[in-house]
């Protein structure tokens, strides 16, 4: 950082004070470089999968079974034209620090700030792993292809949220005109 003097630092939009391997729900948005639609179209409030949405749809399906030791669970997703929303649970694991967030309380005596650094074993890993499986499976289509860099989350607390945000999933084709993601 002396370098640039922070002149080029982005800051994380990640909650400081957060341990993204904490158990908890996750609502997760990815969007495509320049927002491109690169995963099919909505056609009469219905999406519409091309061969890279398929891709997408598939190398999500995996995170469970390519990381088993993290406990993990897919709730509601889809993967609109240009951009991805999805609900993941990581649950309790022998690399997390036991903190619950849907009821907002830590279930071990100390819990883990988010660390700066390299990230294993937590949301960044799992995303990282996700963007980099689609990638590939791209490139090795020859589908010209490419994310936004990072990825918005949203730290589910309670019950009622995951049901809003389910709700917001599910209808978002429904809702495509409407969405800040059209173009």
């Amino acid at each position: 950082m002396d370098k640039f003097k922070n002149k080029y630092r982005i800051p994380s939009a990640r909650l400081q004070n957060w341990d993204y391997g904490s158990p908890g729900l996750y609502f997760i948005t990815i969007c495509t470089k320049d927002r491109k639609h690169y995963f099919g179209e909505i056609e009469n409030d219905e999406m519409i999968l091309n061969q890279l949405g398929l891709i997408v749809n598939s190398e999500w399906e995996k995170t469970p079974a390519i990381r088993p030791d993290m406990n993990l669970e897919l709730e509601e997703f889809i993967t609109m034209p240009n951009h991805f929303h999805g609900i993941i649970m990581i649950g309790e694991n022998r690399f997390n620090s036991c903190r619950d967030a849907m009821h907002g309380v830590s279930t071990a005596a100390t819990t883990t700030a988010n660390k700066f650094g390299p990230q294993s074993k937590n949301l960044g890993s799992i995303m990282r792993g996700f963007k980099s499986s689609v990638t590939t499976a791209s490139k090795k289509l020859n589908i010209e292809f490419g994310w936004q860099e990072r990825f918005h989350d949203h730290i589910i607390r309670d019950q009622n949220e995951l049901i809003r945000i389910s709700n917001y999933i599910k209808t978002n084709p429904q809702n495509w005109k409407d969405d800040k993601f059209f173009n």
